[in-house]
Parts: C-alpha cells; structure tokens; sequence
C-alpha cells in the first residue's frame, strides 16, 4: 500500500497543473444543461426545495449514479479553482448525497453546500486521474446564454450565480420578486449558505421532577404566555401524527384558552393572582394547586398607537402553502385590527435583507397590501441580517408614545449567518434594552425549529404563536390584539414557598424551559416573561400534603423529618410572591399573598368550569409528555372532565380541544 501511494504521489508531482480555459468553462455548462435536461426528460428530477429529503434519504445515492452523470458530460476529471467546474460540482456530482439545483417551481437553489465546498476543496489540486478527454465544446455563446434564460425562466428570479475564489467556494445567490426595483439591500449575498438538515427542530426538555420539601421549599419560574406549542400540537394531530413529546410544553397548552380569573382594576397594578387548592383527579392521595393571574384590559380608547415592523421570512422553504401565503393572508387579518395612525414598516430577509415597505401609516391600506403582495419565495435564510435591519428600522423611528414592536413571521430555518439559537439570543438580548418588543409567529413543518423560535420570543420581551391555519390566524392576530401587541408587564416572575409542615412533596406542571434559580427572583437584571393586556396564565402544582399515602420518597433514617415549625403549621400550605416591571420601567414591583388551607375545596365539582378545564388541559398535556406521574388516567378520563366543564365556549376551542383528545386517543392506538 505504500507503495503504491509513492507511485501516486510521483506521478501527481510530475503531472504539469491543468488550467481551465474560458472555453471549456462554457463546455462544461452546456453539457451539464444537456445532462440536466436529459435527466429531467426521463422523469428522475431533484425535489424542489419546499419538498426536500432528509439527509438520511439520500443514503443509497452511489458510485454509478455519479458515473452516469459523468459519461453524460464526458467528464472523468475536476480542477479545483477552475470556474469551469463550479457548474460541473454544483449540477453534477450525485454520490455526495445533495439534489440537482434547478426546479420549474423554485428556479436555481443550492443544497448541502458544506458537502459541495468539502469536495471542492480537498481533492488534489492537480487531477482526479492522470490522463484528460477532451472535452467538445459547441457555440460558447449560447451555452452563456442557455445558463441565463434557465435563470431567467424560474420563480423568483436570480440575480446572479457562483464564484470560485481561490480558497474555497462561495454562493452569491439572492431571490428578488419579478418586475421589482432591485436595491442596495438586495445585492447577492456573500455569506455562505450553511447546510441544515430538514426536520422539525425542538429543545430537548425533561419533565419537572418531585421536589422535597424539606430540602427544597422554594419553586421559581417566569410565567410564560406563549401558544406555540398547542396549534403545533394541533397541526401534527391533523396529519394523523402525535407530537414528539419535547414538541409539548404543557403550560403552553394550558394557557392557549382565556380563563376568567377577575380581572385587576388598574395598569399600575396590571393583574390580579387567584389561587385555589382542590382534589387532584389522577391521584386521590394528592392535591393541585392552581395559580391563576388576570392581566389589565386596556380600554379601546385608551390603547396607545402602534409602531410595527413587519418581518418576513421569505426564504425558499417558506414557499409552502401553509408558509408564505398563509402568512400574507395572517398579517392581512393583523391590518384589520390597527387604527389608521398605527405606522407599519416590512422588512423582507432570504440570502440577503431588505426594505420592502418604509414606515408607513396604516390609512394608506392600499400601499401596504401592494408591498406585502410583492413578496415572492426563494433562496437562502439570513435570519440574524433581517433581525438586525428590522431592529435598526424599528430604532429610527421609535415612538416613544407608542409601542413599538417587531413581528418576525418564520419557520425558522435560519441557514445564512447566525443561526446557533445561543448567538441570536445574545443579539436579541442586546437589543431589547432599545424598549423595542420581538414576538415571533411560526408556520409550516418539515424544518420548523421551535428552539430558535422560543429563544427570540423569550428574549426579546415578546411572545411566540404557531399559526397552523387562518383560523389560528385570526384567534392571534384579531381577536387576541389587544395580548398579543401591548404589553401590561415584563419580566413576571413567580416564587413559591412551600410550607414543609403541611406539604410534603410538589411538582410543578410544566414551564420546564421558564425555570429560574432562587436568586433570580429578585435580581431585576434577570430576564423573564411579559403579559399582555388581557391575557390570563394559569400554573398548577401538584401537592403531596404530609401524612398522604402517596408519598413517592421514604423519610431517611438517620435525618429528623421534623421541620422547624412556623407561627401557624397548619393553616397555611405556602406563600406566594409576584415580580413584575411595568413595560416602561426597569425596577420590579413585588405583590405577595398567603395560600391558606382552610380555602381549600373538598370536590372538583365544587370549583369553577375555567379551573377544571384548565386540570383537563394539564392532564392531556401530561399524558403527551409520557404521563409519568398520571397513574391510569386515560384520554376518557380526560375528555370526560373537560366536557364537564366546558361552559359557554362562545368561540368553540374548548370543544375543539375535547375533539383533539379524541383525535390523540386514536392515533396513538395505531
């Protein structure tokens, strides 16, 4: 084997270097087309971009696939460096598992780039065999213009093509919309496309443990108000799928539906915090303890104006039915809810950013739907540019009378730039402190991620929904405004102290990814999470009083169980505390109350519909996630006692929800 390495390396070193002449660079085009187009004529055809493979589909994709390609191109060597081979790696080479770059519907893409730039660079600079063919070239300029009119004839158009430096390859590559002035912000990007495989993404989240109370009394969490995780779990239920269980954040689902907890008097104090002690129905050995908050109305009349920034992912995988057009429709609905003073601005980002609307005052209607209709699909995702323009767009015209927020609409695919969802926190991070609000709305699967989606949200002093349908759209958008745009409070957070002398075990439901250290609570350079004005957040507990049978931890031998008793043992099951800045101030506000045990009630059919469909919700949840703590309660267990309490349900998401159980019960005995 050394041998034979010497030999190669002999021979290498005295093969003169090949250089590509302009000449065969036009050959090599016209006979990657022809083969492009023979390949397509006999029905085998690279997937356009919105249906893409997985990487692991791609597997079987072996030698003689590529050799095929290559005796179609009468090509049996690559020149590293030579422009002429841009178009020969980029169209050709298959057994590298990436797909042909052009579609009739997407137009000219670029797939697994990092593989392709690997290929480029680190074979031998001289030649993948010692000996050449040569190639046959036919009229150079109309192989050019072949390359132009395929360019030309695809949606969205491109702007222009590849460029091989002498270190490596680089894309520039930008989609604009047809008949569109092109502008500065529009120049072909030059941040290499990252390669991401497809497939929905979420963060990896254990279920809350038991917690002892002898040894941990305190329970600190940021409220969260997000609903992202119910309409995806909708979505995956409607393509006859359960949710993967890191897909379900139990509070989110909880918090999707209004609960009528009576409402705070005034925005100086922007809620009001209800609890409620009752018999837990998976576990009759144990107790819930629900925690519900009312957030401030604020009156029609007294709604500030609106400083919005549009921020549209318009990327090749947003061109999905259930992506793009979905999203114009949705932002269409948003129009419908906004004064004629409200000022609207949209930024577009794919390969590169830019402005596509400057700010403009809502009564111009016609102007805004006009920009928002031009917005065409195709090519890279530079995420962390748009953030950037929208928030430097968002700055130059701040009203400090009105609130001023950003609305990024994604699935979240960002694969130019930045895209570790570690780093954009930090840039969102930075940002927040500008008083500027980001809220976050997803669409679409097959590369959601969710991670990236709830960093943003929950660091950029916003809210994060999933809009899978119009219906969806308009729960958000119209009839959730007032929540979704204007924000009551920031930074909530929630401290609970646990009395050990009346309870001996807790868990708490949810909020996994909202978990803060005790420290945290009041340290208001912490951040955490913002209400808007009506909504409500609910959190429940489940409680092990002590002396209950259900125990699941044994007392230890040699360590006294006996806890040093407070004023009252008995009476109260633990204290309550709130943290919460009003939006425009930096110093918290603290409101505090006693959980008393004698306002405890004795039967579930003793407390309200919102609070027993609310425990339905935390079950089915539970159950999604595993159901580790839910004993033998079933899917009509649960259905049972939400349509109990379903009450009026004036928009029918309740029922709905008592249908999606049934719908979970069904698939999930396939």
């Amino acid at each position: 084997m050394t041998d034979e390495l010497n030999n190669l390396k002999k021979a290498f070193a005295e093969e003169p270097e090949l250089k590509a002449s302009s000449k065969a660079k036009r050959a090599a085009i016209s006979a990657a087309m022809t083969a492009f187009e023979a390949e397509k004529a006999t029905g085998r055809q690279g997937k356009p971009i919105e249906n893409r493979q997985k990487e692991q589909d791609n597997q079987n994709v072996g030698l003689s696939t590529f050799s095929k390609w290559r005796e179609s191109m009468k090509l049996i060597y690559i020149i590293p460096g030579a422009a002429a081979l841009a178009a020969i790696a980029l169209v050709a080479v298959n057994t590298f598992q990436f797909q042909p770059l052009f579609s009739e519907e997407e137009g000219l893409y670029l797939e697994d780039f990092e593989q392709i730039k690997e290929l480029v660079t680190e074979v031998p600079r001289k030649t993948l065999e010692l000996k050449k063919r040569a190639v046959e070239s036919s009229d150079p300029e109309s192989d050019v213009q072949a390359l132009v009119d395929i360019a030309q004839r695809v949606k969205p158009q491109i702007d222009f093509y590849t460029l091989l430096p002498e270190n490596g390859l680089r894309v520039e590559l930008m989609a604009r919309t047809p008949g569109t002035p092109k502008t500065e912000a529009f120049e072909p990007a030059t941040i290499p496309y990252n390669r991401v495989q497809a497939g929905d993404r979420f963060e990896t989240v254990n279920t809350n443990p038991l917690k002892l109370t002898l040894q941990e009394p305190v329970s600190t969490f940021s409220v969260d108000v997000d609903t992202a995780s119910y309409s995806y779990m909708r979505a995956s239920l409607n393509r006859g799928e359960l949710p993967h269980k890191d897909a379900v954040r139990v509070e989110e689902l909880i918090n999707y539906f209004l609960y009528d907890y009576g409402a705070p008097l005034d925005k100086q104090t922007p809620f009001k915090v209800s609890t409620t002690v009752m018999p837990n129905p998976w576990n009759k050995d144990t107790k819930l303890l629900h925690i519900g908050l009312k957030g401030y109305e604020i009156p029609a009349q007294g709604r500030p104006r609106s400083n919005l920034v549009f921020l549209l992912d318009v990327s090749g995988s947003m061109n999905e039915p259930n992506k793009l057009p979905l999203l114009k429709k949705s932002f269409k609905l948003l129009l419908s809810r906004l004064t004629p003073e409200d000022t609207v601005s949209i930024v577009a980002y794919a390969g590169n950013v830019g402005t596509v609307l400057e700010p403009t005052k809502v009564k111009n209607r016609a102007a805004i739907l006009k920009a928002l209709s031009h917005v065409e699909a195709g090519g890279g995702t530079a995420g962390a540019m748009g953030i950037e323009l929208a928030y430097q767009l968002a700055e130059e015209n701040f009203d400090s009378a009105a609130v001023n927020r950003i609305i990024l609409a994604t699935d979240g695919d960002f694969n130019v730039g930045i895209s570790d969802p570690e780093d954009l926190k930090i840039l969102v991070e930075r940002k927040r402190k500008s008083g500027i609000f980001l809220s976050v709305l997803g669409f679409g699967n097959g590369n959601y991620n969710d991670e990236l989606m709830q960093a943003l949200a929950q660091n950029g002093n916003g809210n994060a929904a999933y809009i899978d349908g119009l219906s969806e759209a308009r729960k958000v958008l119209v009839e959730e405004a007032s929540s979704t745009l204007f924000a009551i409070a920031k930074d909530v957070k929630i401290q609970i102290e646990f009395n050990p002398a009346a309870i001996s075990e807790y868990r708490l439901i949810g909020y996994e990814t909202r978990h803060l250290n005790r420290e945290d609570f009041n340290n208001d350079k912490v951040d955490a999470g913002d209400i808007g004005a009506g909504h409500s957040v609910t959190a429940i507990y489940e409680i092990t009083p002590t002396g209950s049978r259900s125990k699941l931890v044994d007392d230890l031998r040699y360590q006294s169980t006996d806890p040093s008793a407070p004023t009252t043992p008995q009476t109260e099951y633990g204290f309550i505390k709130l943290r919460y800045k009003l939006p425009d101030e930096d110093a918290s506000r603290l409101v505090s109350q006693v959980i008393r045990v004698d306002e405890s009630v004795a039967e579930i059919a003793s407390v309200s519909d919102d609070i027993r469909f609310a425990t339905a919700v935390a079950a089915y949840g539970q159950l999604l996630r595993g159901g580790t703590y839910m004993g033998g309660y079933s899917y009509e267990d649960i259905i049972t006692l939400a349509l109990d309490a379903k009450g009026q349900d004036q928009f029918g998401y309740r029922s709905e929800f008592i249908n999606l159980v049934r719908l979970a019960k069904a698939v999930d005995t396939l």
